[in-house]
């Protein structure tokens, strides 16, 4: 079953126990415990431990390649070496790309991604009559496409962004809604406290949003503590 993704907590809770009974319809040897932790699963990309206020808070961001050609014109020009999941792609001969990584809101990627189908249906003359953009969120030759310089999508990490993008992504259109994304910014910590308020409830605290973010947040400053005891 595919859990429907919410921008919205009030829009969440409504349909909370109408999802759990589909849940039970489909996987008859479960529980409401196992229906949580694949909600967690679902949303804690979205969310980071804080400790200044020992609480979750909304991170809705993804990191991306933005690959370019130092002093070279960048229009037109096939590039990035190996950049889509150890795939080599051919380079102007004599050319040697460059990337960084950039850290991007989930907004800022939607429209990355709105603006790569648009591109394609224009350039396919596609008539949007039987389909919508978010049949396209998911095109392998859509996604990794690429024109000239700019970010560099990894199809594979992409994955993990597609429910939030068929949540997100209108049906028809060029631009994404911003109310819509600060309305998600606001919900989705809402929405990780009911989620782990429930598995709190039947004590099953090691399956918390919260507890486990707050351990992964811990591994990091233990690591970069380890890291910068060695480097001095």
């Amino acid at each position: 079953m595919e859990l429907p993704f919410y921008l919205n907590y009030n829009e969440f809770e409504n349909h909370y126990y109408k999802n759990l009974e589909k849940w039970f319809e489909q996987y008859h040897n479960t529980n409401e415990i196992d229906y949580l932790k694949n909600l967690a699963e679902l949303y804690a990309p979205y969310l980071y431990y804080s400790f200044a206020n020992d609480r979750l808070q909304a991170d809705a961001s993804i990191q991306i390649k933005d690959c370019f050609f130092p002093n070279h014109d960048k229009i037109g020009i096939s590039f990035c070496n190996q950049c889509e999941n150890g795939k080599p792609t051919h380079a102007v001969k004599g050319m040697n790309h460059i990337f960084e990584w950039k850290t991007i809101s989930m907004m800022e990627y939607a429209q990355h991604i709105l603006d790569k189908i648009n591109r394609h249906l224009l350039k396919n003359n596609v008539n949007l009559d039987d389909k919508t953009i978010i049949d396209y969120v998911n095109h392998y030759e859509v996604i990794t496409s690429r024109e000239g310089a700019g970010y560099c999508v990894n199809y594979n990490q992409h994955q993990s962004t597609i429910p939030f993008l068929k949540a997100y992504l209108p049906y028809f259109g060029r631009t994404v809604d911003m109310v819509k994304y600060r309305e998600f910014l606001f919900s989705i910590v809402q929405i990780a406290e009911f989620i782990d308020h429930k598995l709190k409830s039947v004590q099953n605290f090691e399956n918390m949003i919260y507890t486990k973010l707050k351990a992964e947040a811990k591994f990091k400053v233990h690591m970069n503590h380890q890291f910068l005891t060695i480097c001095n």
